[in-house]
């Protein structure tokens, strides 16, 4: 099971190649990924996106938000922006759902390394 980010769902759609989609392309084959709730809100953000891509994100499994996510999610952005790194809130989002749930995160976008790094953030 892996969760997928904006960054690679936009990709996938816009068939723009790179290793995070032969990662997603098989584990969406299995049907073993999930979205965060927030990636799901970024990307049927776009009011441009094509009916066939709502539908395939709508079908996809969300990960629940536990109970405290949102101290938990403050807190791990704190470490990371006391190192002087970047912490996007979106971000923080992404990666505490990630880790509260014990699955990597599939992406291109280089920010979740800090969460990784320090966090214990799994990225596939």
């Amino acid at each position: 099971m892996a969760a997928v980010d904006s960054s690679t769902l936009i990709a996938f759609f816009e068939d723009d190649p790179g290793p995070d989609l032969e990662t997603l392309k098989p584990a969406l084959i299995a049907g073993d990924v999930v979205l965060p709730p927030v990636v799901l809100a970024e990307v049927l953000s776009d009011f441009s996106l094509p009916d066939r891509h709502r539908t395939i994100l709508l079908a996809l499994p969300l990960l629940d938000l536990l109970p405290d996510y949102w101290q938990r999610t403050a807190a791990t952005r704190a470490i990371i922006r006391k190192r002087g790194l970047r912490a996007r809130l979106a971000d923080g989002l992404i990666a505490q759902s990630c880790i509260d749930h014990d699955v990597a995160l599939i992406t291109r976008d280089h920010d979740f390394r800090h969460f990784a790094k320090h966090c214990g953030l799994k990225l596939a």
